[in-house]
């Protein structure tokens, strides 16, 4: 009799296949635990630090887009691949956000199962004592009157202030379990739940908030009023904020005054200010502040810092008809120290000085130079030896012509359009070196002359929506901080049962989680109010 073997059924023949969601959810299941964990989160921590050092160490072109200009034109090579790199624009690029990103993510995912673990843990009731107590790094026995549920409550009512439990074994052994110390991860917990705030803080007054510079003449300038965007000489506003229904303020600015050491060190500066703020501007009531370098205006959610000043010369022009025109305007400061400063003025003739427009144009006088608040001459080269206004002078080149301002064609307010120079249009009519109330004469009887200078200040007015809450995170982050430092998370079991001679045998056994010198002695001290009382 042979033996016939059938061929395995279809169905035996067929392999279970793990479903297909599962194989695309394992690579994103275990890319969210990496992203989640501690270890992530404090990298992606250290990465965000790390990223903010290009903010501190280049300029940034939100605070002065001209010495990021500077350090471009100094820098022809390296300064393009900075700039394409975003590291003029930190806080803005790609690469910073997408930390700042990650690492929000990162924090709460790490953050709400710590907050559950710990809701459970403080409902739950102390863990049981382990069954060798005497291995713990903390442990004493000895000997007490009375049964063990009697020890048991002496124990409990010296432990007023734990987490206590007590429990009856079936061979009538009596445990004590107690813990102390969950403020420690309650303390930890503000700590990231705060972290997490101050960056939605932060993104939120990068979102809603808006930061606006302004260059305000001091003693008689013309003041700032904040009704615009236009009204500031550069302007940056949150993604989602499109630069309308901006904070009212106006500012009119009294004085300066600048405070040097001997060697020229700034070491104070100080403005006299009167501002109005609040909708109603015309008929709101001007009030005195004094700006200081460290002390900000504050007022209807706006802050306005004094972030720097300069020298503004004054130039009037006194044409052959007796027309006046006077200007004073900002030069730039080229040297920190002295305060040599350049700058430019164009200047256009009053109505009816001319018979007709191209005449009126032809005869536009415009000055370009230097300006020394302490005036230093190496023959007729000018420069300063101080930075406070002690002894001004000026050297000037004084041209007439068209400046170009009605070309259309956009000009630095510090430098006359050379184009225009090498066109032949501004023809050069003198070069001369003047101190207040000096004067050049052109050749049809134009008079150049120079007033002296004013000081103007550099005004940087922020507003923040969330800088009330990133001061409640950052408060709330070091309490939590501080409490997760200094308080230790402890426990503490004992065992009691009834020895051959009918007293209780006492075992006690201690566990601090973060062992240090401070638990050991209060551990001790249990002990020797249980064991030795007076």
């Amino acid at each position: 009799m042979t033996a016939t073997t059938q061929a395995p059924s279809s169905q035996s023949r067929r392999v279970r296949r793990a479903p297909l969601w599962r194989g695309v959810l394992a690579p994103v299941r275990n890319m969210w635990r990496r992203l989640t964990s501690m270890r992530t989160a404090l990298v992606l921590l250290f990465l965000l630090a790390v990223a903010a050092v290009p903010g501190a160490l280049l300029p940034q072109r939100s605070l002065n887009a001209q010495k990021v200009a500077d350090y471009i034109a100094m820098h022809p090579r390296l300064g393009p691949l900075l700039d394409r790199a975003e590291a003029f624009d930190v806080f803005a690029s790609f690469w910073f956000t997408a930390i700042y990103v990650l690492l929000f993510v990162s924090l709460i995912g790490c953050v709400i199962p710590r907050l559950r673990d710990h809701a459970a843990a403080l409902r739950a009731r102390p863990v049981r004592a382990p069954r060798n107590l005497a291995r713990l790094p903390h442990f004493q026995a000895g000997k007490m009157t009375g049964t063990p549920t009697q020890v048991a409550d002496v124990i409990v009512d010296r432990l007023a202030r734990w987490r206590r439990s007590v429990r009856t074994e079936p061979d009538g052994v009596v445990t004590v379990s107690a813990e102390k110390g969950y403020l420690r991860e309650a303390g930890n917990l503000v700590f990231h739940f705060s972290l997490i705030g101050l960056l939605v803080a932060v993104a939120v007054g990068k979102l809603y908030g808006y930061e606006g510079s302004v260059i305000v003449i001091a003693d008689g300038g013309p003041g700032f009023c904040s009704t615009s965007p236009a009204a500031f000489d550069s302007f940056r506003a949150g993604n989602a904020t499109n630069g309308t229904g901006l904070q009212p303020l106006c500012i009119d600015v009294k004085d300066f005054t600048a405070d040097y050491l001997p060697n020229g060190q700034a070491q104070m500066f100080t403005s006299n200010i009167a501002y109005q703020a609040g909708p109603d501007l015309g008929t709101a009531t001007w009030r005195d502040y004094r700006l200081r370098v460290n002390s900000p205006l504050r007022i209807e959610g706006l802050r306005v810092y004094l972030t720097g000043h300069g020298y503004a010369p004054q130039f009037s022009v006194i044409y052959p008809g007796g027309q006046v025109r006077t200007q004073a305007l900002q030069f730039r400061p080229d040297d920190a120290a002295t305060f040599l400063s350049s700058g430019a003025l164009r200047f256009d003739p009053p109505p009816g000085t001319y018979r007709n427009e191209n005449d009126r144009r032809r005869n536009e006088v415009a000055i370009e130079g230097l300006f020394a608040p302490t005036a230093l001459f190496d023959g007729n080269l000018l420069s300063s030896s101080f930075p406070a206004m002690r002894d001004p002078a000026v050297a000037v080149d004084v041209y007439r012509g068209d400046t170009g301002l009605d070309s259309g064609r956009a000009q630095s307010i510090f430098a006359l359009d050379h184009t225009m120079i090498a066109e032949g249009r501004l023809v050069k009519q003198a070069r001369v070196n003047l101190r207040p109330g000096q004067s050049t004469t052109l050749s049809d009887g134009t008079r150049v002359r120079f007033d002296g200078a004013k000081e103007f200040l550099n005004l940087q007015v922020s507003h923040n929506p969330a800088q009330g809450w990133v001061l409640i995170s950052a408060i709330s982050m070091m309490l939590g901080l501080v409490v997760s430092l200094t308080i230790r998370r402890r426990r503490i079991w004992a065992r009691i049962r009834t020895d051959s001679a009918g007293r209780s045998a006492v075992e006690i056994a201690g566990l601090a989680r973060t062992d240090h010198a401070g638990w050991g002695p209060e551990f001790t001290r249990l002990c020797t109010y249980l064991f030795h009382p007076r």
